[in-house]
C-alpha cells in the first residue's frame, strides 16, 4: 500500500507504537488517541518490568507540528519508541480503550 506524501499542515491518523505500558490516566494528553496495551509473543531479552509488553497509541493528528508534540511527551515518559506510521482511518479508531498497569 502506497501512501500518498503528506505535507506538514494536513491531518491524518497515526499508530505510534511503544515497549512498555502506558497508563490510561495519560490519555487525556493525546486528545483523541485510543490506547491499547498488548502482549507480545517474543519478548525481547532486555529484562525489563515490561517486558512483552507493547503500548498502541491510535488516532487522529491535525499536523506534524502536533505529531511532533505527542512525540517528546512520549520521549519524556523515558519509553522506547518502536515505529510511527501514518494509517488510514478505520473501525480501530472506534476501538475501545483498553488497557492495565501502570506507567
Amino acid at each position: 500500500m502506497n501512501t500518498p506524501p503528506v505535507g506538514p499542515h494536513e491531518p491524518g491518523t497515526y499508530e505510534i507504537r511503544l515497549e512498555g505500558r502506558l497508563h490510561e490516566r495519560w490519555l487525556a494528553w493525546f486528545d483523541g488517541m485510543t490506547l491499547t496495551t498488548v502482549s507480545n509473543p517474543n519478548p525481547g531479552s532486555q529484562g525489563s518490568a515490561e517486558q512483552g509488553v507493547t503500548t498502541l497509541l491510535r488516532g487522529p493528528v491535525a499536523d506534524q507540528a502536533a505529531l511532533h508534540g505527542i512525540l517528546a511527551r512520549l520521549r519524556d515518559f523515558g519509553m522506547p519508541l518502536i515505529s510511527v506510521a501514518r494509517v488510514e482511518p478505520g473501525p480501530a479508531d472506534d476501538a475501545e480503550v483498553v488497557t492495565r498497569g501502570e506507567r
